[in-house]
């Protein structure tokens, strides 16, 4: 855990967020997050924190909603960025699509493109009308 983990989970359990609120913001195990506080005194603080008010994923920041509107996860654009930077293993790729170039062979991915042939312009230029010095 990083000295900034370690800071925000004392500061969340003092809030009254349970072990498994703690572990969502932060992306780390509740059993780590639990060991932790048992460890430092600051575990088996009962869950105080009101069910209505959501907080940021990333920083623990109370955050506003908008009533008829979908759920706020992060307070701002900063710390969704942020949190998606540093839990990429989350994220949904399911349109990550493989292919081979017919021009050169190579293998290459493309993300939201299923109708993709040629791995770069070069190589569809290139396939298409004749190399020329120019195109590079």
């Amino acid at each position: 855990m990083t000295p900034e983990q370690i800071e925000k989970i004392g500061m969340l359990r003092k809030q009254g967020f349970s072990y498994t609120k703690v572990s969502g913001i932060l992306g780390l195990s509740v059993n780590t997050i639990k060991s932790y506080c048992q460890r430092n005194d600051i575990g088996g603080m009962k869950m105080t924190a009101d069910p209505d008010k959501h907080f940021c994923k990333f920083c623990g920041k109370e955050v506003t909603q908008n009533p008829g509107r979908k759920e706020k996860k992060f307070c701002d654009n900063k710390c969704r960025m942020a949190y998606w930077n540093s839990h990429q293993e989350e994220m949904n790729t399911k349109a990550v699509y493989r292919y081979v170039c017919p021009h050169c062979g190579k293998q290459f991915t493309a993300y939201g493109n299923a109708n993709r042939h040629y791995c770069s312009r070069l190589c569809y230029m290139t396939a298409r009308y004749g190399y020329r010095e120019y195109w590079k």
